[in-house]
């Protein structure tokens, strides 16, 4: 197994798409904390899926802008999970590594484990990034950054938990569509437009609120404890962090299978 882990290791490290993703991610989350904690901060009242105004807390505002990296950000992980698999099959270099260790159980716990490791690098920084400039926004505007709280520690350490998380539904994803450009549009597709529609429409329903707290991203939001979506009313989330670890691990544990008995059965040629 530790050959496997050092390979699947070297494999990332040796190539600069997750280095260039990482830069992005960490820039970007910057960049959006900012703007999200002057924009909360200007304390006017948001309108909720219920037409009804919400009034968002001082420690709403902290974890909407610490958080940003799950709620916004959790694509980059994501991705780079997914290249973690895809890129076996982009560059052929799948069957030389079944050669050089025939087992593909081993195979899958090693990209799984370097993916986690990954993603909690990415969740490590993106964390940093956001709270760095989320707090210095929020000392400029003279608002309470939370900084003091343990509980604002504890959701920090939980936004790099959900997003480690989330770069294991990327390998399992991967394991699932083999086709590089594909997995990369279906995850964009799915994390940045479809379910963000889904959540706001099932948030409109009353019969569609309790389903929008068990999808992907609802769930990793639910780890944390908060996020933008929730702090503004635009959806709920479940009231216990380890129910959407728990949930959002079931989505990997799921496609993890899916992927091991269908394509990586198959014969490579």
């Amino acid at each position: 197994m530790r050959a496997a882990l050092v390979a699947e290791y070297r494999k990332v490290v040796t190539t600069r798409m997750w280095w260039l993703l990482l830069l992005v991610m960490v820039a970007y989350m910057a960049f959006l904390a900012g703007v999200l904690g002057w924009a909360l901060s200007q304390g006017q009242a948001t309108t909720g899926t219920s037409n009804q105004p919400v009034v968002i807390t001082a420690d709403q505002v902290v974890r909407a802008v610490y958080t940003v990296s799950v709620s916004l950000g959790y694509v980059f992980p994501v991705i780079v999970g997914a290249l973690l698999v895809t890129t076996e099959y982009r560059h052929k270099t799948l069957t030389p590594t079944l050669l050089a260790d025939p087992s593909r159980d081993r195979l899958v716990a090693a990209k799984l484990t370097v993916g986690a490791g990954v993603g909690l690098l990415f969740g490590l920084l993106g964390t940093i990034a956001s709270t760095g400039v989320g707090a210095t926004v929020l000392a400029l505007l003279h608002k309470p950054t939370g900084l003091d709280a343990a509980s604002t520690w504890r959701t920090l350490g939980l936004s790099v938990v959900a997003l480690g998380v989330w770069a294991l539904i990327g390998v399992a994803v991967g394991t699932v569509i083999t086709n590089q450009v594909a997995a990369i549009i279906v995850l964009i597709a799915f994390t940045q437009f479809v379910e963000p529609i889904l959540r706001t429409v099932f948030a409109l329903t009353s019969w569609g609120k309790g389903i929008g707290q068990y999808l992907p991203g609802a769930a990793g939001e639910a780890i944390t404890g908060g996020s933008f979506y929730s702090a503004t009313g635009m959806t709920q989330l479940l009231s216990h962090w380890w129910a959407g670890f728990l949930v959002l691990l079931a989505y990997g544990v799921v496609l993890v299978a899916v992927g091991r008995v269908t394509t990586l059965r198959r014969d490579v040629a």
